[in-house]
């Protein structure tokens, strides 16, 4: 048994948190290795349990003034694109032809991919993110690297290889079994299939059917891989949808059959439980109500929706709707690894006006500071069909914590010190933090 004791942050059931000014948190391995919560609560009630004969000699680790809170989560995030992160442009589209696939063709050589992985890996760690559903590229190398790195940290990571067979430029596109061959789509998906077989639920990972977008995968290609998650009903599938006009636009010419920008992916069956679409910034009422009622979930990526331009994400309609959704860096789009600024910028795009569908503008919603958090932990947990597993400090819960400093700057400092709730406290992190406020993170 290991335990802690500083002030603790967890949610109960009905995502409402959960503050102890004084704490203890409990953990011990399970037969596997992994470290899992035992207790989680107030000092003065379970400071009895390090009196039993069991638990003789079990030293606390004290941190006086510092916050024990659940590992950040972050639903959408591209390993591959570390090195173009802060690269300027005119939108999304420019963007990616301009630096993200230039950038994701070196991963074709694994030393690269493995290099690149380290470093994705550690910000993702020095800023407090313990899980990721993370975007490779179309290199069985890449994933391959990223998967390895990951399972040497015992963390848990969820990533699969890269679906585009079309429109995309030579050494990214998806080649086919051998010289002379036309069928890029049968051998993705035959490579996706051998990954899954090897990687798949393998210690703390777990597989991602990643068609990249719409534009880039062919019917094919992309029934497939709807065809590939009736097949393996516990992995994720991961993509893009809605995020910017000229990509909407261009969805439209491609299939023009299909009610929307979402309803392209339903009719090939990638809708389901343990699906997360990133941005989903353009939808109407009927896409959210088909997230909803399939167990979808939309991966919010506030940062890079600001950077690009896209648009701002509808938390009020999602609420609304009541489909899933949690919070994401999208690093290289995002701007930063930092959940803290997610969360900030969340906060802005929530008060920014939105319009509604008929034009009529509407005013900004506040999202409160521990909704806001929870949308990067439990809720995001729970946009990933892990609720109870990661995100959150409760009991059977694998431990991913992360402990952080309110007095990381002076700045910070002053502020949470005069902070006179629960609300003041979060709200001072997700203004003012960035990763030196976090102090430690935890892996299981």
């Amino acid at each position: 048994m290991k335990a802690y004791r500083a002030a603790l942050l967890r949610f109960d059931s009905a995502g409402q948190p959960v503050h102890d000014t004084d704490g203890l948190l409990l953990t011990a391995p399970d037969a596997s290795g992994t470290e899992r919560v035992l207790a989680c609560g107030a000092w003065p009630a379970l400071a009895h349990l390090l009196q039993t004969p069991e638990t003789q000699g079990v030293t606390v680790q004290h941190w006086p003034g510092k916050l024990i809170a659940p590992g950040f989560v972050d639903t959408h995030v591209h390993y591959p694109q570390v090195d173009v992160i802060g690269s300027p442009a005119d939108g999304l589209l420019p963007w990616l032809e301009n630096y993200t696939f230039p950038a994701e063709t070196r991963f074709a050589d694994p030393v690269h991919a493995k290099a690149v992985a380290t470093v994705f890996l550690d910000e993702l760690q020095r800023n407090g993110v313990t899980t990721a559903l993370a975007f490779a590229t179309s290199h069985p190398t890449s994933v391959d690297a990223l998967f390895a790195a990951a399972q040497a940290r015992r963390m848990r990571l969820i990533t699969g290889l890269c679906l585009m067979d079309q429109n995309a430029p030579d050494g990214l596109r998806n080649p086919p079994s051998a010289p002379g061959r036309n069928d890029a789509a049968e051998h993705s998906l035959a490579q996706s299939a051998e990954l899954i077989d090897r990687w798949h639920g393998t210690d703390r990972l777990g597989y991602a059917i990643t068609p990249r977008f719409v534009p880039t995968c062919s019917d094919a290609q992309l029934r497939g891989a709807g065809e590939l998650a009736a097949r393996y009903p516990d992995v994720w599938v991961q993509s893009h949808v809605a995020e910017n006009r000229d990509e909407i636009a261009w969805v439209r010419q491609l299939h023009p059959q299909a009610r929307s920008y979402l309803d392209v992916y339903h009719r090939f069956g990638l809708l389901r439980e343990r699906t997360v679409y990133a941005h989903g910034i353009h939808l109407d009422d009927t896409d959210r109500a088909l997230l909803r009622d399939t167990g979808s979930a939309v991966a919010v990526s506030p940062t890079s929706n600001l950077f690009l331009g896209s648009g701002l994400f509808d938390f009020e309609a999602a609420q609304r709707s009541g489909h899933l959704h949690g919070l994401a860096s999208d690093v290289g789009g995002g701007t930063s690894f930092s959940p803290f600024e997610t969360m900030k910028a969340a906060y802005f795009t929530g008060r920014m006006a939105l319009e509604s569908q008929g034009g009529t503008p509407k005013p900004g919603l506040s999202l409160k500071p521990a909704h806001l958090w929870w949308l990067h932990t439990a809720g995001a947990a729970q946009s990933l069909g892990l609720a109870g597993v990661v995100g959150n400090l409760v009991p059977g819960a694998e431990a991913d914590f992360v402990v952080l400093d309110p007095q990381a700057t002076p700045l910070l400092a002053r502020r949470t010190a005069a902070a006179r709730s629960l609300d003041e406290l979060l709200f001072a992190f997700i203004i003012l933090a960035d990763d030196r406020a976090v102090a430690d993170t935890f892996l299981a």
